[in-house]
This record gives C-alpha cells, structure tokens and sequence, in this order.
C-alpha cells in the first residue's frame, strides 16, 4: 500500500443490479468517495463472462471484450461498456482514486465448439486418485470469440491450453474431474482436496508457454487500454503461485511503474498464506480471510468470544504490511458460496478494528456501506429474501477519524475477554491522538493512556455523551455502551 492511511473499497457485491450501470455510477461517485478518505477501488471483472450482461464476472470467457462486442447475447457486460469503465477509469484517477481491475486467470466458461481428447476421470474429493481408466471426453474447450473476430488477439483457445475439465458430453452424469492425458496439476497451489489446482471450468494450463505467453500479452493490452493502477488477483491459492510474480513484473516493466497487487487466497490456514507470500517473494499482498473468519465466530458467539484473542491466528498479526483486512466481500455475503455472516451488531467492531489501526490495509464491502437488499436460493432449496444493513453514517465517522487521528504510536489494551481497546498517540503532523473501545457483552470500561495530560475527549460515535478527561499523565477512563464501540477524539471545545 503506497497511500499513507489508504482505504481500499470493493466496489460492488455479488448481486448487483445488471442493468449495465456501475461504471457511470463509480464516475458519478468518485469525487465523494475521494472525499471521505477512500484511496482506491477495487472494480469487479470487467470482461465478458458467459452469462453475456448478467454475469458478475467470474464465469470468464473473453479477456479481451471489455463490453465492446456482441459476444453471449450481450455487447455490454453486467456492469456497462468499454467506453464507460475506460471513462470511469479516468475520472476516479483524476478525483485521486487508484484502481484494481480484478484479474482472473484460473479458468474459462462457455467454450463455443467441443473438442475430442483422451483424459482421466479423478475423485472430486482427493485429485490425486483416478476413479477410472484413460478414455475418449468429449468437452468444451475450443474457444473462438467469433463475436470478436481476432481483434487485439488471433488466439483461439484449445484443449491443450488447459489441465482438466469436469464436464463429459459422453457422460453427463459422472461426476469426475478429468485430467487431461500427457498433463500434470500444478504442485504450489493449496493442497486442499490433495491438489486444488483444478477449481471450475477449463482449467489453464500454466506449464503451457502459449497460455502463459497470451495472459502476459493481455496484461499489457489491459494496461494499455485501461491505466489501472494494480490488479486484484481471484482465486490465487487454485493457480501456480509463481506466475502471479512473474505476470506482474513482466506487466510492471512494461507499464514502466509500480503496479499494486492483491491475491484472493482464501483459507483460514495462515501459514498457506505465509506459503504463498514466500513464494511470490512479498510482491503481491494478501486478503485476511483468518480475520474475516474471527470476525464471524465474535459475532455468532457474543459475550462467549475472547475479544482480546481477536487477531490471533490472522496474517495482519504475522505479516502486517501484506495483509488487507476486511470485514465482509463478495463471496463471504449471505446466500454466497464461502457463506460466513458477520453479524450486523458486530460490523461496528470490525470496521473499527481494519480501519482505526495502524496495521493492515482495510478494504470497505459496497453492501457494508450502501446496504443491500436481494433474493437467493439457498443450499436447501429454499428461497431467502436478504437485507444486509448499510453502516454508511458510522463508516463515514471511521474514515474521517482514520484520517485525522489514526497516526502514530499504538498501545494495545487487549487485557479482557469482553472489553477492549487501544490508542493511538498522533505524530507530528497528526499530534492529537484517539483512543478505541469496543464491547461484545455489557457496557465496557478502560483505563488508557492517550498521551496527552489534561485534555477533553468526546466519541463521535454519540453513543456516550459525557466527555472523558485524562489526568496529569494522559491517562483517562474511556467506556462504550454494550455490544457497541466508541471512538474518541479530542474536543474542540
């Protein structure tokens, strides 16, 4: 992170509207998204997916149709046309906003011809066990773009650009991940299920140097097409950690600039995270998924949470400066594949806990901020009408503290299972300093030095009205209400 007190916000979540209207919506928003202390964007995938307009974008199909060509029933993506996120683009740059395109290399979807090839039925369960002999698939691998007609790229793809597929035309109903014959999983990937290289789809081939050589091509037609400022990397933990560095270093020395990166490694195991970092040699951060996970155990267990244990086990903990923290995304969301609720009453405490610290990177959910309301089937068969609470106000209350106050020193009172807090003693430039505490059972209290003798504070949360006063040493009694979190500033008064 190269923004002093940076605030990344995923700018979407999974059941956006697809009318096409998000880009125009981050150009009309930039400017007060700037405003408020966000510092960058992290944009959805903005290529054709196989859903046409209604994809969220990981189905991927065309890297190269950014909405600009009539491809799976739609020229424009769910989210609008070329010329609109070039645009979109270009002004939250001008307003001061980096952007992250999201970058998905792990697989393709909705191939336009089938192909004949001789592959190898394994177990869903353990890729490392075939279930049945070499034999004649027939799969959907050959890939056109007719809509595109071999602009920007002449490459079509092919069986052999990819490992394995899980669909069999001559035998529907198996259920098998077939490994294609004279082909190899790749070993750095998550070691879940044996070997999770294969994850949906046509899985690329990256032992393949045509594969490797079009994803870098591509990287530098993006850059060249878009200016982004960095790249939000799916699926990281199902795809060679090794390319991941050579892909941005090779797009970096084109782009003739730094270039930020964030993987998706989702597990809660920290030391696959620690894993992938080492092998990508510090160059591409990390999401938090541990602390994500802690977030939605606080919040389903209550006063029974050991509060003060909250970052243990997290790669904010371990490797501070590679982690981004968040609270909630995409897929964590309510009716979504890694499903994992944060509770509405514990947000409070989380969004203070990435954005009012000095370790980490913090990333806003669009749901957490605007809200969002939809409907799903849930893996029971059953329909669910979902409401997810917008923080918009409180968050909004974060961001200005976060960059107002949230410098200098930290000084840590995890001393309690219900009650916590810390503060923060200001710098130079930023001298007065804050103080946080949170509660996950009754109305909590803390003794904590501030920094600053004989000074008023107040919280800016409105949840405690009577201002705090430290003594001659900078020590004051700071307190919340239950189930709650207060942040406290010094009074102007």
């Amino acid at each position: 992170m190269s923004d002093r007190n940076g605030v990344m916000m995923q700018y979407f979540h999974w059941y956006m509207p697809d009318d096409g209207s998000l880009w125009n919506q981050v150009a009309e928003k930039a400017e007060e998204l700037a405003k408020i202390g966000i510092t960058s964007l992290w944009l959805p995938p903005a290529y054709k997916g196989t859903g046409g307009g209604m994809d969220v974008g990981y189905g991927i199909y065309d890297l190269f149709d950014l909405g600009e060509f009539d491809q799976k029933g739609s020229v424009r993506t769910k989210y609008g046309t070329k010329d609109e996120y070039v645009r979109a683009i270009h002004i939250a740059q001008k307003a001061g906003i980096s952007i992250y395109a999201d970058v998905v290399f792990n697989h393709k979807l909705g191939a336009d011809r089938a192909e004949e090839v001789e592959a190898i039925p394994l177990s869903t369960e353990d890729r490392n066990q075939p279930i049945g002999e070499y034999q004649t698939i027939k799969a959907w691998t050959h890939f056109t773009f007719e809509g595109r007609k071999g602009k920007y790229s002449t490459m079509e793809w092919h069986w052999w650009h990819f490992d394995a597929i899980d669909y069999n035309v001559y035998n529907e109903s198996e259920d098998a991940i077939y490994l294609i014959k004279g082909k190899s999983f790749d070993t750095d990937v998550d070691q879940e299920k044996g070997n999770f290289d294969y994850l949906m789809g046509c899985d690329l081939d990256m032992q393949n140097s045509e594969v490797k050589g079009e994803l870098k091509y591509w990287g530098e037609w993006n850059y060249d097409t878009t200016n982004v400022d960095g790249f939000r990397f799916d699926a990281v933990k199902h795809v060679s950690a090794g390319f991941f560095q050579e892909w941005l270093e090779h797009v970096r020395h084109h782009a003739k600039r730094d270039l930020y990166a964030v993987g998706e490694y989702w597990s809660y195991e920290v030391e696959a995270l620690n894993n992938f970092i080492a092998v990508t040699e510090g160059k591409v951060d990390l999401f938090d998924a541990p602390l994500h996970l802690n977030f939605h155990l606080a919040s389903q267990a209550g006063e029974n949470y050991d509060l003060s244990t909250i970052f243990d086990n997290t790669l904010v903990k371990v490797q501070p400066t590679l982690a981004v923290t968040l609270v909630d995304n995409h897929d964590s969301q309510p009716l979504q594949s890694l499903e994992s609720i944060v509770e509405a009453w514990f947000k409070p405490l989380a969004y203070a806990l990435i954005l009012l610290r000095r370790e980490g990177y913090p990333c806003i959910f669009y749901a957490d901020y605007y809200g969002a309301h939809y409907k799903d089937w849930g893996k029971d068969g059953n329909e669910y009408e979902i409401w997810i609470e917008s923080h918009q106000w409180l968050l909004d209350k974060f961001l200005s503290v976060r960059q107002t106050y949230a410098y200098g020193d930290q000084i840590d009172y995890f001393d309690h299972p219900n009650t916590i807090g810390w503060t923060r003693l200001g710098d130079e430039e930023h001298p007065d300093g804050m103080a946080v505490v949170m509660s996950n059972s009754e109305e909590g209290r803390k003794w904590m030095n501030i920094g600053h003798p004989n000074s008023t504070y107040i919280d800016i949360t409105e949840h405690i009205e009577e201002p705090v006063s430290t003594n001659d040493e900078g020590w004051g009694e700071f307190r919340c209400t239950g189930g709650s979190v207060s942040v406290w500033i010094k009074s102007e008064n």
